[in-house]
């Protein structure tokens, strides 16, 4: 059963919120990241890459960077631009994106529930980007961003959520990408004590977004375990940052592909190899697949079509079936001789947030075609997790994403 405990979070001074809550890490560039923190010297991405403090051209995986992230955040933590609460509670972190609302708890998970799969998993990390977060995490001490979980839907989380979310806020912004953010405190004894049996009735919880994070938070937690042998289970590192949200609450956007170029086939060629798999359907404006099984495709030199699977290259696999699998098992690998999406320089992919005309410019630009994807469901996330079983790269695009700077989890 899932151990989803309260915490003392660090936050930042009220009037300061908003300045310093920032997008995660790896959604930037070094040079993204530069303009940032020049344009707004509070944002937490001065403490998330911290390579921006040195000149230009600095590797973020030197010393002297996880040795700055270290000191900027107990800096400012000294100078009071960051406080920590003095009572363990939940947190509630709500995100409204073109008026839909997700809701999460923010809390601390177990790490030994992601060790014995209590904590599911639907995608491989890679050791290279673990240990940049590992060093990260180690070095500052604290878990500054958080894990994106969900679970299934709880009426008992949704009815405290409700009730609190009707008083006092504890931050409340819109932020440049017009994202509403909103804080609450869950601090009465009787709703964390019902929370966390909610939680502890759960068989299973999944991440969302967050491999990398959460897989570092894990590593360095058995770290500190093996330099602590005595350790009682109970010290802050056995635990790691997360916001928790119902599954009924998110969405998934599309995950689309462009392609640089046609492995030697003409157009005309191509789209006759398609239909041995596909009803393959000229279209006179930009496709948005419409239901699983259903492909947009964008030539350069022809435009749009739709492309409809046939029910012999669909399956009941939670992996096979999953529409990702269907176009790269029937198109990408056979037709255009891409076997290895996560190696191969000839495929990119672009997430649904940038929308058809973005596809459109990419098959133009350095791209000569485009594939527009059906979403992947929140269910066949949690399936593919219950089987044991893990997603093709680039399955799933979540939003709206996770401010870091909000919530920090002091592990020292």
């Amino acid at each position: 059963m899932a151990v989803i405990i309260p915490f003392k979070a660090i936050r930042p001074r009220a009037d300061l919120t908003e300045r310093i809550a920032a997008l995660p890490y790896d959604v930037y560039s070094s040079k993204e990241a530069r303009a940032v923190v020049e344009k707004e010297p509070l944002s937490f991405l001065k403490i998330d890459r911290a390579e921006t403090a040195f000149e230009e051209g600095t590797s973020p995986y030197e010393d002297r960077v996880y040795q700055k992230a270290h000191d900027l955040l107990w800096g400012m933590f000294d100078k009071g631009e960051f406080a920590q609460d003095e009572e363990a509670v939940y947190y509630i972190y709500e995100l409204t994106m073109d008026g839909r609302a997700q809701t999460g708890i923010v809390a601390c998970a177990s790490v030994d529930d992601y060790l014995n799969n209590v904590i599911k998993k639907h995608e491989n990390t890679r050791a290279d980007k673990e240990e940049d977060r590992i060093r990260h995490v180690g070095e500052c001490g604290a878990q500054t961003g958080p894990i994106f979980l969900a679970h299934k839907h709880n009426e008992v989380i949704k009815n405290i959520t409700d009730r609190i979310k009707s008083g006092e806020s504890i931050f409340d912004f819109v932020s440049d990408d017009n994202i509403g953010h909103r804080g609450w405190k869950i601090d009465k004894k009787e709703d964390i004590a019902a929370i966390r049996e909610a939680f502890g009735g759960m068989g299973a919880i999944y991440i969302a977004d967050g491999h990398h994070r959460a897989a570092s938070a894990v590593r360095v937690s058995q770290k500190r375990r093996q330099e602590n042998p005595g350790y009682g289970g109970d010290e802050e590192f056995n635990y790691f940052l997360c916001v928790l949200f119902q599954d009924d609450e998110l969405k998934i956007f599309d995950y689309n592909r462009v392609i640089k170029d046609l492995n030697g086939l003409s157009e005309e060629e191509l789209l006759g190899e398609l239909e041995a798999s596909f009803d393959v359907e000229k279209a006179d404006a930009a496709v948005s697949p419409g239901r699983k099984g259903e492909f947009g495709l964008f030539l350069r030199n022809s435009g749009w079509y739709v492309l409809r699977a046939h029910d012999d290259i669909k399956s009941d696999d939670p992996v096979k079936g999953l529409d990702v699998s269907i176009i790269h098992d029937a198109f990408i690998a056979p037709i255009l001789g891409i076997d290895d999406p996560k190696t191969d320089k000839r495929i990119d992919f672009v997430g649904g947030i940038r929308g058809l005309k973005e596809l459109e410019r990419r098959a133009m630009d350095d791209c000569v075609m485009a594939i527009s994807m059906y979403p992947t469901s929140i269910s066949e996330l949690f399936a593919v997790a219950d089987a044991s079983l893990l997603m093709p790269p680039k399955s799933t695009w979540f939003e709206p994403k996770l401010r870091s700077g909000l919530f920090i989890h002091d592990i020292r």
